[in-house]
């Protein structure tokens, strides 16, 4: 007999900026919704990364600046305008060249009335921007700013440095744990519990906090018991990686790396998955 997407299963995801829209994504595919957030995004209390960038770019020289998210982007650049003026600062990024990691950061950029130089295309990994950069252009004695979100990128950091980078970081915001831990404890104890079907990743910061809380708790174990029974859906490739690195198990990702489309094909195939499992 055919199933219509999510065939009211229990569906978690840890989504916290665009909770409500996740949630409304499972429920129009016909899943119930268990959206709890794994993240609070605050801004640094010290922006004075950002504001050292601002005197290099001004006074010195920034070769390369590496935009990873949009909203980082947007951050950085109206913290620059508050201790320059804008002309200034769109004359001296003249001499830098922009590499946007994917399509929201080139979107942050338009909105400014810049334009990327280059852009990484998807899956927008810092693996693939970094064989983007091998192909514009050897980074060897440049000056690279790295514009960071959440965690900072080791792996990126490590590979402009092999490459003879003189990289810095510009970190704009960062991800906490939400002030109230209990409704993530009891999304945690329903996953551990069996009550849940489907679980969604979308963002790689999100299993990071969700360790943190297990290994408090003393639950790792029995949570990656639970995840080898239920379908474990990752965004893409970057959630995925670390993903791997915490041991999860994962059974899909989407033909994109965009929360529309990963809802939409796992209702697609979640029963399939699921028989594939239990068999």
């Amino acid at each position: 007999m055919a199933t219509a997407g999510f065939n009211g299963l229990t569906v978690a995801a840890f989504e916290s900026r665009m909770a409500a829209e996740i949630a409304r994504l499972i429920e129009r595919h016909g899943g119930n919704p268990l959206v709890t957030p794994a993240l609070r995004e605050i801004p640094l209390d010290d922006n004075s990364a950002a504001l050292k960038f601002g005197v290099q770019l001004t006074t010195e020289r920034v070769d390369m600046l590496i935009l990873l998210t949009g909203v980082g982007t947007t951050a950085l650049f109206d913290l620059l305008k508050t201790r320059y003026p804008w002309p200034s600062i769109v004359e001296a990024l003249k001499q830098t060249a922009l590499v946007a990691r994917g399509p929201k950061p080139v979107a942050a950029l338009k909105t400014l009335g810049l334009q990327a130089t280059l852009t990484v295309p998807e899956p927008n990994t810092w693996i693939d921007l970094v064989s983007t950069l091998d192909v514009y252009r050897p980074v060897k004695k440049l000056r690279v700013a790295v514009q960071e979100y959440g965690v900072s990128n080791l792996e990126l950091l490590q590979a402009l440095k092999q490459r003879g980078a003189e990289v810095f970081q510009v970190p704009i915001y960062r991800w906490t744990l939400p002030e109230d831990l209990g409704p993530l404890r009891e999304a945690l104890d329903d996953i551990i519990a069996g009550k849940v079907a489907v679980l969604l990743i979308t963002n790689a910061a999100q299993v990071d906090h969700v360790m943190q809380v297990l290994k408090k708790d003393g639950k790792v174990e029995r949570f990656r018991a639970a995840l080898k029974k239920m379908v474990v859906a990752s965004i893409g490739p970057t959630a995925s990686e670390r993903l791997r690195q915490h041991e999860w198990l994962i059974d899909f990702e989407p033909s994109h790396p965009k929360m529309g489309v990963l809802v939409k094909e796992i209702a697609e195939q979640v029963h399939t998955l699921r028989q594939s499992k239990n068999t």
